[in-house]
Formats: C-alpha cells, sequence, structure tokens
C-alpha cells in the first residue's frame, strides 16, 4: 500500500513537471511574439512623435545649466533612472544621431501621446503647486506651466497624435497655395539679408533636408518646375495651419524669439514680427484645414499697440489663425453683430477703421475728431462709440450704416476707455486727465452723472443684477494695487479692494510704477471677476457677488541677460463665450495667456505681435 501511493506520488511530479516543461516552451514560443508586439507599440509611439523637432528643440533642454550648473544629462547619464540619457562622446557637447534616437526611444516611453498633463516627461520637474509630482531628485526646474520650456515640451507632446509627419503631401498640396509659394515665399530663399548668407546657397546643396533647386547657369530665378520641385520640398517642412510647428519657420528663428537652439545657417530672422518670416507665416496659416464647426465658437482678437497688425486666436485651438495688417497703432476693437465687420481705432490716423473680417481688408475709413482711444458699440450694433483722448473730451458716435461720424458727446475729461453696460443703455467713459468715470444716457446722448476718484481712471469692469441692470462696476485706477468698487444706483464708490500682499516687486524695471494694475473683466456666466496685477505679475480672481478672492494665476516672465528676471506687463483681458477660459495679453512678452477658469492653470501662451493691449473676443454664430 506504501509503495502504492510513492508511486502515486513519483507520478503526479513527473506529470507537474511535465506541464511546466510544456507551459515554458509555449512561453518561449510566445515570447518573440510579445517582443514584437512591444516592439510594435514602440515604434508606434515614436512614429508619432516628431524626432527633428526632439532633436532640434528639446533635446537640447537636458544640456542646459540650471541652478548651480547642474544638467539634466549630468544626472541621467549616469543614475538609473526612467529617463536615462546617452553619454555624450569625450570632448563633444552633443549627441550623434544614432544617441539622439537612443534617447529619443527612452524619452518616448515617458509621455502620453497628446496630453502633456499625463506625461511623466513635464511632471516630474514641475513644481507641485503646478500640478507637477510631489517630488524630483533633481529639483523642481519648472515653477509654472508657463514656462517657456515646458510649453515647448508640452506642444511637441500634443501634437505627437495624430503625428504632424503622418500628414500626406497631398493634403499638405491641396492646403497650401503654390501661387503665393512661388511669388512671395520663394523670393525670401534669395534675399540677402545683412551678414548672412542666403538661403540659396546652401540649401541647394546635396543632401539637404529642405532642397531647392539649382539654378540654370546666368539666370537669377527658377523655371516653372523648379519651383514646384522648391514647393514639394518645402511641404515637407511646414504644417498646414500652424506656422509655430513648422521646421522652414522655427529652424532659421532666433531661439529668443521662439526659434530652434541652432541653425547651421545663421538667426536668418531675430523676431516673428519680421517681414519675411511674417510671409511665411501667413503662407502656412492659409493652408489650415478647417476645424469642425463646433470648435469655431469664438476668436479672441488682439491689437499689437506698437505694430501695425491685429492678431486673431482661435479659441478651440489657441493659436493664431489671421492676422489683419496695414493699421498702424490700432487701439479698440469691436464686431458688428453679425460678425461680418471688425471696428479698429487707428490712433495713427485718428480714423476707425472698418475691416471685412473674413478677408482681414479694410473696407472703409471714417475720420474722426481727435485722437482714438478705446471703442464700444451698442447693443444693437447700429452705432460705434469712439473715446476720444484729445481735450476737453469727447465720445465720437459713428452710424455703421452710413460708416460717417453723426456726432460727438461731450464728457468731463479726455476719454482712455468707454464701454457699453451690459444692459445696453448706458454708456460709460474714465479719463486720466479728469479722473472721472462718467455716464452717458445712450437715449439721450447726454452725460448725466459721474464719479470722481482720486486718481486717473483706467481699465473698468460691469456686474449686473437679476434682471440685467447694471448693479456694479469695478474701476481700476493709476497707483492702485487693486480696484475701486462702485455702486451704480448710489452713483458713488462703496468699496476698495486691495491685493493680497505677495507682490514680488515687478512693474518697476519696465517703469510701471504708476499703473500697479491694469486689465479687468466680468466672466460672461457673472460668477467670478478677473484682474491684473502688474506688480505681482499676475491675474487675480475673486468670486461674485462675494468678491472673496478664488486664487491667482503667475504669467510670464521676462530673463534679460546678467540681470533679474521682468514681468510681463499685463494689460487686458477677455473671456471664451462659456467662461472656460480667461485670456491675458502681456505687452511685455509680445504673447496672450489662456487660463482654464476653473483650475486656474495655464492652458496657453500664445505669441502675437509687437505690445498686445485691448482684446475682444467675437463668438461665431
Amino acid at each position: 500500500m506504501g509503495h502504492l501511493k510513492t508511486a502515486k506520488v513519483v507520478m503526479f511530479l513527473i506529470a507537474a513537471i511535465s506541464g511546466l516543461l510544456l507551459a515554458a516552451r509555449e512561453l518561449a514560443k510566445a515570447a518573440p511574439a510579445a517582443r514584437a508586439n512591444q516592439a510594435n507599440s514602440t515604434a508606434q509611439t515614436q512614429s508619432s512623435l516628431d524626432f527633428e523637432t526632439y532633436r532640434t528643440r528639446i533635446e537640447p533642454i537636458f544640456l542646459k545649466p540650471r541652478e548651480g550648473g547642474v544638467r539634466c544629462y549630468d544626472c541621467h547619464s549616469v543614475m538609473v533612472t526612467r529617463l536615462h540619457l546617452q553619454r555624450l562622446p569625450e570632448g563633444s557637447s552633443a549627441w550623434t544621431e544614432q544617441q539622439s534616437r537612443q534617447n529619443f526611444k527612452v524619452v518616448s516611453q515617458l509621455v502620453t501621446l497628446a496630453e502633456p498633463l499625463k506625461s511623466r516627461l513635464l511632471l516630474h520637474p514641475l513644481s507641485p503647486e503646478a500640478g507637477g509630482d510631489p517630488t524630483h531628485t533633481g529639483g523642481k526646474f519648472w515653477k509654472s506651466q508657463d514656462d517657456p520650456e515646458w510649453r515647448m515640451i508640452a506642444d511637441w507632446i500634443s501634437k505627437g497624435f495624430p503625428s504632424q509627419q503622418q500628414i500626406s503631401p497631398a493634403l499638405k498640396k491641396d492646403t497650401l497655395d503654390f501661387d503665393v509659394f512661388k511669388s512671395k515665399v520663394e523670393p525670401i530663399f534669395l534675399k540677402t539679408r545683412p551678414s548672412h548668407a542666403r538661403c540659396y546657397i546652401c540649401h541647394s546643396q546635396p543632401g539637404r533636408p529642405f532642397y531647392l533647386e539649382p539654378m540654370p547657369p546666368g539666370t537669377t530665378n527658377w523655371t516653372e518646375e523648379q519651383s514646384r520641385r522648391n514647393f514639394q520640398s518645402a511641404l515637407q517642412e511646414v504644417v498646414p495651419g500652424d506656422p509655430i510647428a513648422s521646421r522652414l519657420l522655427m529652424h532659421p528663428l532666433a531661439p529668443e524669439a521662439g526659434g530652434d537652439p541652432f541653425h547651421s545657417g545663421g538667426r536668418q530672422f531675430d523676431s516673428q514680427n519680421d517681414p519675411a518670416w511674417l510671409v511665411m507665416a501667413e503662407w502656412v496659416r492659409a493652408g489650415a484645414v478647417d476645424p469642425p464647426a463646433s470648435s469655431k465658437s469664438a476668436l479672441i482678437y488682439v491689437t499689437n499697440s506698437a505694430g501695425d497688425t491685429v492678431d486673431v486666436i482661435d479659441s478651440a485651438t489657441n493659436k493664431v489663425v489671421q492676422v489683419i495688417h496695414g493699421i498702424e497703432l490700432p487701439h479698440g476693437i469691436g464686431f458688428s453683430p453679425d460678425g461680418s465687420r471688425v471696428y479698429i481705432s487707428n490712433e495713427s490716423g485718428n480714423v476707425l477703421d472698418v475691416v471685412d473680417r473674413v478677408s482681414g481688408n479694410i473696407l472703409q475709413t471714417v475720420p474722426l475728431s481727435g485722437r482714438p482711444n478705446n471703442l464700444t458699440i451698442t447693443k444693437n450694433g447700429r452705432r460705434v462709440l469712439v473715446g476720444i483722448r484729445s481735450e476737453p473730451g469727447v465720445v465720437d458716435v459713428i452710424d455703421t450704416t452710413s460708416l460717417k461720424r453723426v456726432k460727438s458727446i461731450a464728457v468731463d475729461g479726455g476719454v482712455h476707455n468707454v464701454y457699453v453696460t451690459p444692459d445696453g443703455k448706458y454708456a460709460v467713459s474714465g479719463s486720466l486727465e479728469s479722473k472721472a468715470a462718467t455716464v452717458i444716457d445712450l437715449q439721450s446722448d447726454h452725460a448725466i452723472w459721474e464719479v470722481k476718484f482720486e486718481q486717473p481712471v483706467r481699465p473698468m469692469a460691469f456686474e449686473t443684477n437679476s434682471d440685467g441692470s447694471t448693479r456694479r462696476i469695478f474701476v481700476q485706477l493709476s497707483r492702485v494695487n487693486g480696484f475701486a468698487v462702485v455702486d451704480f444706483a448710489k452713483r458713488a464708490e462703496v468699496e476698495r479692494i486691495k491685493f493680497p500682499d505677495k507682490t514680488p516687486g515687478f512693474g518697476v524695471a519696465e517703469g510701471r510704477e504708476g499703473t500697479p494694475s491694469h486689465g479687468i473683466g466680468v466672466s460672461p456666466d457673472g460668477k467670478s471677476l478677473w484682474v491684473n496685477s502688474t506688480f505681482a505679475n499676475a491675474v487675480f480672481a475673486y468670486s461674485l457677488p462675494e468678491l472673496k478672492l478664488i486664487g491667482s494665476v503667475e504669467l510670464t516672465e521676462v530673463h534679460p541677460l546678467g540681470r533679474a528676471p521682468s514681468g510681463a506687463v499685463p494689460e487686458w483681458i477677455t473671456f471664451t463665450p462659456d467662461s472656460k477660459l480667461v485670456y491675458v495679453s502681456n505687452s511685455g512678452t509680445k504673447s496672450v495667456t489662456a487660463i482654464d477658469i476653473s483650475t486656474l492653470k495655464v492652458v496657453g501662451l500664445i505669441p502675437v505681435g509687437e505690445v498686445p493691449k485691448r482684446m475682444n473676443t467675437l463668438v461665431l454664430h
């Protein structure tokens, strides 16, 4: 009986071992397939991320010295971490292409395509206060999601799916105009720029990624056939509709202006306002594939006060989709109710420019009684009201049917800003000189009351009662780091709100001591008030009607060589109609910051023109 039990145990063990061996054989057979699937998954991830953008714009970040002179590379090339970087060749300051591709494979595993906020590469070195991981052995060297490096990597990850490289040449050909390329873009490659070789001289050499056809001897231009081949070459270097993602524009652009770290052909463009760069940008933007109608809900218009352009931002993508040219020193901006016309006050010509929204062409100019500042439009769209800064102070009234100035309404002092109240019954003008806010009855077109302050009056915002009538006016004043609260029914100031004492000392180097706070707005849903602070280099959010501080959002900084950082110098505020996003114009950084209202997080930093100030939102129906 004992022998029988022993025999059964031995047989059981033999069967078990046989089963294990069979399973091992099956696993061995499956392993290559699993490895292949893993390799395919990795390859798919990598194929959806642009390697050239990684190598020229992302990888150099790992070699940048941080506080104390330490680089990401110094730790991540010797320590066992998820981000393991190849050792640089001895005596070299850059990786070989093969090493960069190995680094690229590693980095690709640390990102989630199209989702920067789920990507370890971005969250680990980001401050927890800005949404980053709790700790990072190498320190938190990104204090904000507004950091230019953070935004650059986020943009690369966001564009990773679908891959920009997967845009077919056929699509690019269909959306980008060959005739514009031949007549306006191609001549740029032949232009002699001071202290620079022409683009053509280098790019006509064999083996160049962007290859230009060698011109026939004795000629100074390309044949039609050669231009078409140049066009096909250029298509491989651009992303239709998106100049910032297009290597053709970013590679020769100076790093200080947002371009790639190095271009062997030199910094051909010092600024995104270079005329030649703008020509190429307009060509690329015009090739945009129309987004779905649902995403075309609102356009953010930004007047570049020290330039001659107005930038138009699509709130669905936070990209500039149009640039209106030819209006020198644009100030205020408004729209006809149907969105077909854009009205812009023009300080250089003392006129109101009437612009066709779709084409961006100036349809007509309306002479004004003096130098204009901001403008507004009545609720029925029949009249544009333009504040005239020249003394003694009037609001010009332009009939939108005849497009003629029909009258000027006298107010107290030269007008800096003018608004129509939400119910459409009144206009309110503010004056720097008289330090007054003047209320105009729009039925009689006469000033009916005013509030005097001890300081010049700057931007204003309006809160309504439940019936839509005006309840309070929030008024910014010179030399006040906060704002005044005016009770509309009482016709008097009833409260003064000061910002929290957390100002880091911005505004002095920028020469803005007299303007601690500029830019204010009430969200369309009436639930919050947003106010810029130049001194804090931030925007503060308050709940309504309580006026309780919700929080603040830090804005981008300028880092001059050898000097302390300076601020963005925020100027104006506008919103998307659904109250999901608020936009702040940064006159000191040539940019607009887009902020998620619910999370108080920066979701976009959009480059625009010279000294952007006034903004307005056009709702497309």
